[in-house]
Protein backbone atom coordinates (compact mmCIF):
# COMPACT_ATOMS: atom_id res chain seq x y z
CA UNK A 1 0.00 0.00 0.00
CA UNK A 2 0.95 3.54 -0.42
CA UNK A 3 1.06 6.03 2.48
CA UNK A 4 -0.55 9.57 1.01
CA UNK A 5 0.94 12.81 2.59
CA UNK A 6 0.28 12.58 5.56
CA UNK A 7 1.37 9.27 6.45
CA UNK A 8 -1.69 7.67 6.74
CA UNK A 9 -2.58 4.22 4.64
CA UNK A 10 -4.49 4.35 1.56
CA UNK A 11 -6.98 1.02 0.88
CA UNK A 12 -7.53 -0.40 -2.46
CA UNK A 13 -11.27 -0.34 -3.94
CA UNK A 14 -12.76 -1.25 -0.78
CA UNK A 15 -10.97 1.13 1.00
CA UNK A 16 -12.50 3.64 -1.36
CA UNK A 17 -16.16 2.42 -1.04
CA UNK A 18 -18.04 3.10 2.33
CA UNK A 19 -18.92 -0.60 3.52
CA UNK A 20 -22.46 -0.31 5.78
CA UNK A 21 -21.95 -3.87 8.07
CA UNK A 22 -24.26 -3.21 10.14
CA UNK A 23 -27.47 -4.26 7.76
CA UNK A 24 -30.74 -5.16 8.96
CA UNK A 25 -31.99 -8.35 6.55
CA UNK A 26 -35.54 -9.86 6.59
CA UNK A 27 -34.19 -12.68 8.43
CA UNK A 28 -32.74 -10.30 11.29
CA UNK A 29 -35.86 -8.06 11.28
CA UNK A 30 -38.00 -10.85 11.72
CA UNK A 31 -36.18 -12.51 14.35
CA UNK A 32 -35.71 -9.01 16.49
CA UNK A 33 -39.44 -8.33 15.80
CA UNK A 34 -40.32 -12.44 17.69
CA UNK A 35 -37.97 -11.77 20.61
CA UNK A 36 -40.19 -8.49 21.21
CA UNK A 37 -43.41 -10.74 22.17
CA UNK A 38 -42.54 -13.34 25.18
CA UNK A 39 -45.56 -15.13 23.89
CA UNK A 40 -44.22 -15.84 20.25
CA UNK A 41 -43.20 -19.68 19.34
CA UNK A 42 -41.29 -18.82 16.53
CA UNK A 43 -44.50 -20.49 13.71
CA UNK A 44 -44.79 -16.78 12.61
CA UNK A 45 -41.42 -16.39 11.45
CA UNK A 46 -41.04 -19.44 10.50
CA UNK A 47 -44.28 -18.67 8.09
CA UNK A 48 -42.13 -15.27 6.84
CA UNK A 49 -39.03 -17.42 5.97
CA UNK A 50 -41.31 -19.28 3.46
CA UNK A 51 -42.92 -16.09 2.04
CA UNK A 52 -39.75 -14.85 1.23
CA UNK A 53 -38.70 -17.78 -0.06
CA UNK A 54 -41.46 -17.38 -2.73
CA UNK A 55 -40.69 -14.03 -3.52
CA UNK A 56 -37.11 -14.44 -3.87
CA UNK A 57 -38.47 -17.49 -6.67
CA UNK A 58 -40.83 -15.14 -8.07
CA UNK A 59 -38.36 -12.08 -9.21
CA UNK A 60 -36.02 -14.79 -10.36
CA UNK A 61 -38.28 -16.33 -12.44
CA UNK A 62 -40.11 -12.44 -13.47
CA UNK A 63 -36.55 -11.22 -14.38
CA UNK A 64 -35.78 -14.36 -16.83
CA UNK A 65 -39.16 -14.31 -17.76
CA UNK A 66 -38.80 -13.02 -21.55
CA UNK A 67 -35.86 -15.08 -21.90
CA UNK A 68 -37.12 -18.38 -21.57
CA UNK A 69 -40.46 -17.51 -22.97
CA UNK A 70 -42.78 -17.32 -19.86
CA UNK A 71 -44.67 -14.16 -20.49
CA UNK A 72 -47.90 -15.15 -22.66
CA UNK A 73 -51.42 -17.12 -21.66
CA UNK A 74 -51.01 -20.54 -20.83
CA UNK A 75 -54.73 -21.10 -22.40
CA UNK A 76 -56.58 -20.84 -19.27
CA UNK A 77 -58.61 -18.20 -17.66
CA UNK A 78 -58.71 -18.14 -13.59
CA UNK A 79 -61.39 -18.03 -11.16
CA UNK A 80 -62.43 -14.57 -12.03
CA UNK A 81 -61.85 -14.61 -15.77
CA UNK A 82 -58.48 -13.01 -16.31
CA UNK A 83 -56.51 -15.01 -18.95
CA UNK A 84 -54.04 -16.41 -16.87
CA UNK A 85 -50.33 -16.27 -18.09
CA UNK A 86 -47.42 -18.71 -17.63
CA UNK A 87 -46.27 -17.07 -14.75
CA UNK A 88 -49.28 -16.49 -13.30
CA UNK A 89 -49.70 -20.48 -12.95
CA UNK A 90 -45.60 -20.64 -11.89
CA UNK A 91 -46.05 -18.04 -9.05
CA UNK A 92 -49.26 -19.93 -7.79
CA UNK A 93 -47.48 -23.09 -8.33
CA UNK A 94 -44.40 -21.88 -6.00
CA UNK A 95 -46.19 -19.59 -3.67
CA UNK A 96 -48.33 -22.86 -2.55
CA UNK A 97 -45.01 -25.14 -2.26
CA UNK A 98 -43.33 -22.43 0.07
CA UNK A 99 -46.52 -22.32 2.12
CA UNK A 100 -46.96 -26.13 1.94
CA UNK A 101 -42.92 -26.36 2.98
CA UNK A 102 -43.19 -24.28 5.75
CA UNK A 103 -45.65 -26.77 8.15
CA UNK A 104 -46.78 -23.73 9.63
CA UNK A 105 -50.08 -22.96 7.07
CA UNK A 106 -53.17 -25.19 7.76
CA UNK A 107 -55.12 -23.54 4.77
CA UNK A 108 -54.30 -20.95 1.60
CA UNK A 109 -56.43 -18.66 -0.77
CA UNK A 110 -54.84 -17.67 -4.05
CA UNK A 111 -56.52 -15.51 -6.83
CA UNK A 112 -55.53 -18.05 -9.34
CA UNK A 113 -57.78 -21.02 -7.78
CA UNK A 114 -61.32 -21.47 -6.86
CA UNK A 115 -61.66 -23.40 -3.86
CA UNK A 116 -59.78 -23.02 -0.85
CA UNK A 117 -56.39 -24.88 -0.50
CA UNK A 118 -56.36 -26.65 2.65
CA UNK A 119 -52.83 -28.73 3.65
CA UNK A 120 -54.50 -32.24 6.08
CA UNK A 121 -50.69 -33.10 6.31
CA UNK A 122 -50.77 -29.99 8.90
CA UNK A 123 -53.64 -30.61 10.71
CA UNK A 124 -52.65 -28.83 13.53
CA UNK A 125 -51.18 -25.66 11.73
CA UNK A 126 -51.98 -22.46 13.05
CA UNK A 127 -52.08 -20.01 9.95
CA UNK A 128 -53.86 -18.98 6.87
CA UNK A 129 -52.65 -17.38 3.60
CA UNK A 130 -54.62 -15.22 1.57
CA UNK A 131 -52.65 -14.09 -1.58
CA UNK A 132 -52.68 -12.84 -5.11
CA UNK A 133 -49.80 -14.16 -6.26
CA UNK A 134 -48.83 -12.10 -9.60
CA UNK A 135 -51.03 -8.82 -9.31
CA UNK A 136 -51.06 -6.95 -12.83
CA UNK A 137 -50.16 -9.82 -14.60
CA UNK A 138 -51.60 -8.81 -18.09
CA UNK A 139 -48.84 -5.84 -18.02
CA UNK A 140 -46.03 -8.30 -17.67
CA UNK A 141 -45.45 -8.47 -21.23
CA UNK A 142 -45.11 -4.64 -21.19
CA UNK A 143 -42.09 -4.96 -18.76
CA UNK A 144 -44.50 -3.16 -16.05
CA UNK A 145 -44.01 -3.83 -12.71
CA UNK A 146 -46.37 -6.73 -10.96
CA UNK A 147 -46.47 -7.91 -7.63
CA UNK A 148 -47.31 -10.26 -4.97
CA UNK A 149 -50.24 -9.29 -2.34
CA UNK A 150 -50.36 -11.16 0.87
CA UNK A 151 -52.31 -11.55 4.18
CA UNK A 152 -52.42 -13.94 7.23
CA UNK A 153 -54.69 -14.74 9.77
CA UNK A 154 -54.28 -16.79 12.55
CA UNK A 155 -56.78 -19.68 13.22
CA UNK A 156 -58.65 -20.44 16.02
CA UNK A 157 -58.36 -23.56 18.01
CA UNK A 158 -61.42 -24.85 16.81
CA UNK A 159 -61.03 -24.08 13.22
CA UNK A 160 -61.99 -26.63 10.65
CA UNK A 161 -59.43 -25.75 7.39
CA UNK A 162 -63.09 -24.62 5.53
CA UNK A 163 -63.66 -21.16 3.63
CA UNK A 164 -66.04 -20.00 6.55
CA UNK A 165 -62.78 -20.01 8.42
CA UNK A 166 -61.28 -16.99 6.49
CA UNK A 167 -64.26 -15.02 5.86
CA UNK A 168 -63.02 -12.08 8.71
CA UNK A 169 -62.31 -8.84 8.46
CA UNK A 170 -59.04 -7.38 7.71
CA UNK A 171 -58.85 -6.28 11.40
CA UNK A 172 -58.12 -9.83 12.05
CA UNK A 173 -55.07 -9.72 9.78
CA UNK A 174 -52.12 -10.80 12.09
CA UNK A 175 -49.86 -9.57 8.89
CA UNK A 176 -50.15 -8.09 5.21
CA UNK A 177 -47.85 -6.56 2.78
CA UNK A 178 -46.96 -7.01 -0.88
CA UNK A 179 -43.60 -7.38 -3.42
CA UNK A 180 -43.21 -5.51 -5.99
CA UNK A 181 -41.15 -6.75 -8.75
CA UNK A 182 -40.30 -3.76 -10.68
CA UNK A 183 -36.47 -2.27 -11.52
CA UNK A 184 -35.96 -3.82 -8.31
CA UNK A 185 -37.86 -6.01 -5.79
CA UNK A 186 -39.02 -3.91 -3.06
CA UNK A 187 -40.94 -6.00 -0.11
CA UNK A 188 -43.18 -4.05 2.06
CA UNK A 189 -44.96 -6.01 5.23
CA UNK A 190 -46.73 -4.50 8.40
CA UNK A 191 -47.68 -6.09 11.26
CA UNK A 192 -51.04 -5.47 13.17
CA UNK A 193 -50.65 -2.49 14.92
CA UNK A 194 -47.19 -2.10 14.06
CA UNK A 195 -45.27 0.02 11.82
CA UNK A 196 -44.72 -0.55 7.86
CA UNK A 197 -41.19 -1.23 7.05
CA UNK A 198 -39.65 -1.37 3.29
CA UNK A 199 -37.20 -3.70 2.18
CA UNK A 200 -35.33 -4.27 -1.22
CA UNK A 201 -34.17 -6.98 -2.62
CA UNK A 202 -30.23 -7.31 -2.88
CA UNK A 203 -29.82 -9.91 -6.05
CA UNK A 204 -26.02 -9.63 -4.95
CA UNK A 205 -26.54 -11.06 -1.27
CA UNK A 206 -29.83 -12.79 -2.38
CA UNK A 207 -31.22 -10.93 0.61
CA UNK A 208 -34.30 -8.50 1.73
CA UNK A 209 -32.34 -5.67 3.14
CA UNK A 210 -34.39 -2.63 5.32
CA UNK A 211 -34.57 0.77 3.43
CA UNK A 212 -37.54 2.06 4.51
CA UNK A 213 -37.90 1.76 7.99
CA UNK A 214 -41.55 2.79 9.89
CA UNK A 215 -43.13 4.09 6.00
CA UNK A 216 -45.91 7.29 6.86
CA UNK A 217 -47.49 9.09 4.44
CA UNK A 218 -47.27 12.35 3.85
CA UNK A 219 -51.18 13.43 5.56
CA UNK A 220 -52.01 14.84 1.50
CA UNK A 221 -50.82 15.49 -2.11
CA UNK A 222 -52.40 16.50 -4.81
CA UNK A 223 -51.51 12.85 -7.26
CA UNK A 224 -54.88 11.02 -8.14
CA UNK A 225 -54.66 7.31 -9.65
CA UNK A 226 -57.52 5.92 -11.00
CA UNK A 227 -58.89 4.16 -14.30
CA UNK A 228 -60.85 7.11 -16.30
CA UNK A 229 -61.94 4.79 -19.02
CA UNK A 230 -64.60 3.57 -16.48
CA UNK A 231 -65.89 7.36 -16.17
CA UNK A 232 -68.86 6.54 -18.23
CA UNK A 233 -69.97 4.02 -15.46
CA UNK A 234 -69.00 6.15 -12.67
CA UNK A 235 -72.00 6.84 -9.62
CA UNK A 236 -72.40 10.57 -8.97
CA UNK A 237 -70.27 11.51 -6.12
CA UNK A 238 -67.17 9.94 -7.59
CA UNK A 239 -67.63 11.71 -10.90
CA UNK A 240 -68.03 15.03 -8.53
CA UNK A 241 -64.77 14.13 -6.61
CA UNK A 242 -62.37 13.70 -9.27
CA UNK A 243 -64.24 16.48 -11.01
CA UNK A 244 -63.05 18.30 -8.13
CA UNK A 245 -59.44 17.34 -8.44
CA UNK A 246 -58.93 18.04 -12.11
CA UNK A 247 -61.52 21.36 -12.12
CA UNK A 248 -60.75 22.85 -8.85
CA UNK A 249 -63.19 25.90 -7.73
CA UNK A 250 -61.05 28.30 -6.34
CA UNK A 251 -59.46 30.65 -8.46
CA UNK A 252 -55.62 30.12 -9.25
CA UNK A 253 -56.18 26.31 -7.47
CA UNK A 254 -53.66 24.10 -9.51
CA UNK A 255 -55.20 20.39 -10.51
CA UNK A 256 -54.24 17.42 -9.16
CA UNK A 257 -51.10 15.29 -11.46
CA UNK A 258 -53.34 11.60 -12.52
CA UNK A 259 -50.87 8.71 -12.26
CA UNK A 260 -52.05 5.32 -13.47
CA UNK A 261 -49.99 2.66 -14.01
CA UNK A 262 -52.68 -0.16 -13.85
CA UNK A 263 -50.99 -2.84 -11.02
CA UNK A 264 -52.32 -2.00 -7.85
CA UNK A 265 -49.04 -2.90 -6.49
CA UNK A 266 -47.53 -0.88 -8.41
CA UNK A 267 -49.80 2.34 -8.42
CA UNK A 268 -50.67 1.20 -4.14
CA UNK A 269 -46.54 1.56 -3.82
CA UNK A 270 -46.02 4.91 -5.49
CA UNK A 271 -49.03 6.21 -3.42
CA UNK A 272 -47.35 4.81 -0.19
CA UNK A 273 -44.44 6.80 -1.13
CA UNK A 274 -45.46 9.82 -2.39
CA UNK A 275 -49.14 10.35 -0.91
CA UNK A 276 -51.95 10.90 -2.65
CA UNK A 277 -54.98 8.88 -3.47
CA UNK A 278 -55.61 5.15 -5.34
CA UNK A 279 -59.02 4.33 -6.24
CA UNK A 280 -60.94 1.60 -8.08
CA UNK A 281 -64.82 2.40 -7.34
CA UNK A 282 -67.72 0.10 -8.07
CA UNK A 283 -69.54 1.50 -10.29
CA UNK A 284 -72.85 0.51 -12.62
CA UNK A 285 -70.54 -2.14 -14.71
CA UNK A 286 -69.08 -3.96 -11.56
CA UNK A 287 -71.45 -2.87 -9.30
CA UNK A 288 -70.20 -4.70 -6.53
CA UNK A 289 -65.95 -3.50 -7.10
CA UNK A 290 -63.20 -4.97 -9.02
CA UNK A 291 -60.43 -5.95 -6.51
CA UNK A 292 -61.22 -8.84 -4.36
CA UNK A 293 -61.56 -7.77 -0.45
CA UNK A 294 -59.63 -11.14 1.06
CA UNK A 295 -56.24 -10.96 -0.67
CA UNK A 296 -55.89 -7.00 -2.46
CA UNK A 297 -58.52 -4.77 -0.34
CA UNK A 298 -57.51 -5.73 3.15
CA UNK A 299 -54.22 -6.69 2.97
CA UNK A 300 -53.20 -3.37 1.43
CA UNK A 301 -55.52 -1.14 3.94
CA UNK A 302 -53.93 -2.93 6.64
CA UNK A 303 -50.34 -1.09 5.39
CA UNK A 304 -52.37 2.13 4.43
CA UNK A 305 -53.31 2.30 7.64
CA UNK A 306 -50.43 1.84 9.66
CA UNK A 307 -48.53 4.18 7.44
CA UNK A 308 -51.01 7.14 8.69
CA UNK A 309 -53.71 6.92 5.81
CA UNK A 310 -56.84 5.85 5.30
CA UNK A 311 -59.07 2.64 3.02
CA UNK A 312 -62.67 2.73 2.44
CA UNK A 313 -65.08 0.93 0.16
CA UNK A 314 -67.59 2.82 -2.40
CA UNK A 315 -70.23 2.82 0.52
CA UNK A 316 -67.42 4.42 2.98
CA UNK A 317 -67.23 2.12 4.73
CA UNK A 318 -63.88 1.77 6.61
CA UNK A 319 -62.39 -1.08 4.23
CA UNK A 320 -60.82 -3.27 7.30
CA UNK A 321 -64.14 -4.11 8.87
CA UNK A 322 -65.44 -5.66 5.78
CA UNK A 323 -66.64 -9.25 5.80
CA UNK A 324 -66.20 -11.14 2.71
CA UNK A 325 -69.19 -12.85 1.82
CA UNK A 326 -67.07 -15.39 -0.01
CA UNK A 327 -63.21 -16.21 -0.22
CA UNK A 328 -63.38 -14.33 -4.28
CA UNK A 329 -65.87 -11.50 -2.94
CA UNK A 330 -64.95 -8.06 -4.43
CA UNK A 331 -65.21 -4.43 -3.35
CA UNK A 332 -64.46 -0.94 -4.42
CA UNK A 333 -61.48 0.85 -3.04
CA UNK A 334 -59.89 4.53 -2.17
CA UNK A 335 -57.00 4.08 -0.17
CA UNK A 336 -54.33 6.95 0.29
CA UNK A 337 -53.10 10.00 2.61
CA UNK A 338 -55.59 10.46 5.52
CA UNK A 339 -56.76 13.95 3.84
CA UNK A 340 -57.01 12.76 0.26
CA UNK A 341 -59.22 9.60 1.37
CA UNK A 342 -61.09 11.95 3.85
CA UNK A 343 -62.52 14.06 0.28
CA UNK A 344 -63.85 11.46 -0.85
CA UNK A 345 -65.85 10.62 2.48
CA UNK A 346 -66.81 14.55 2.56
CA UNK A 347 -68.66 13.88 -0.96
CA UNK A 348 -70.24 10.88 -0.37
CA UNK A 349 -71.82 12.30 2.84
CA UNK A 350 -73.07 15.33 1.58
CA UNK A 351 -74.88 12.61 -1.44
CA UNK A 352 -76.25 10.31 1.43
CA UNK A 353 -78.07 13.66 2.60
Amino acid sequence: MSANSNGSKEGGAVGAEKINTDIVTLTRFLTEEQTKHKEATGDFTLLCHALQFSFKSIAYYIRRSTLINLTGLAGSSNTTGDDQKKLDVIGNDLFIAAMKSSGRVRCLVSEEEEDLIVFEEHPNARYAVVCDPIDGSSNLDAGVSVGTIFGIFKLPRDAKGVKEDLLRPGTDLVASGFTMYGASTQLVITMRGGTVNGFTMDNALGEFILTHPNMRMPKKRAIYSVNEGNSLYWEEPVKEYINSLKYPEKEGGKPYSARYIGSMVADAYRTLLYGGIFAYPADKKSTKGKLRILYECAPMAMVFENAGGQAVNSNMDRLLTVVPQHIHDRSGVFLGSYDEVQKVIDVHKKYAK
